[in-house]
């Protein structure tokens, strides 16, 4: 992992290494054997079984050459750790408040793991770098592709130690 790459929480890395592992050790072993027994069916260039097979073989080999990169690429940082709690930094657990005075609650999380249904903000999302550095009370105004939004930070917190 790189000491000054794209943050990623514990969790988040645990999911994609999760993600790694699976598809390692349980869906190529299967894809692998369906088309050995598709390739010993006999003709290959009318063989669903085996072309199709070939063909999630090669986007599962994708898919790890992916994950092995990204996991190598990206910094874990702990939110729990986080020594300034009084301002929005990664790993934050924010509530928000907009000028019709609708809530919205969001994490900031790493890129690889965000999820706007679940209120996880990836960490270069817009929403999260006007948040940066924002204290309890600061007014954020964020471009959105709909135009510009203004939030009011009501409350922030981080995960416990």
């Amino acid at each position: 992992m790189q000491p000054n790459g794209p943050p990623i929480t514990p969790a988040g890395l645990a999911s994609l290494r999760a993600r790694y592992d699976h598809l390692l050790s349980v869906e190529r072993p299967e894809i692998v054997e369906i088309v050995s027994w598709a390739a010993g069916n006999g003709d290959r260039s009318e063989n669903g079984d085996y072309l199709y097979g070939r063909k999630r073989m090669r986007e599962i080999d994708r898919e790890l050459g992916h994950l092995a990169r990204r996991m190598k690429a990206l910094r874990v940082v702990d939110p729990a750790a986080q020594p300034d709690r009084s301002r929005v930094w990664f790993g934050a657990n924010v509530t928000l408040a907009d000028e019709d005075d609708e809530r919205l609650a969001v994490t900031l999380v790493g890129d690889d793991e965000q999820d706007a249904g679940k209120g996880l903000i990836g960490w270069s999302a817009p929403i999260a770098r006007a948040l940066r550095g924002a204290s309890v009370g600061d007014v954020r105004r964020v471009k959105l592709p709909g135009g510009e939004k203004e939030w009011e930070v009501l409350e922030i917190s981080y995960p416990a130690e």
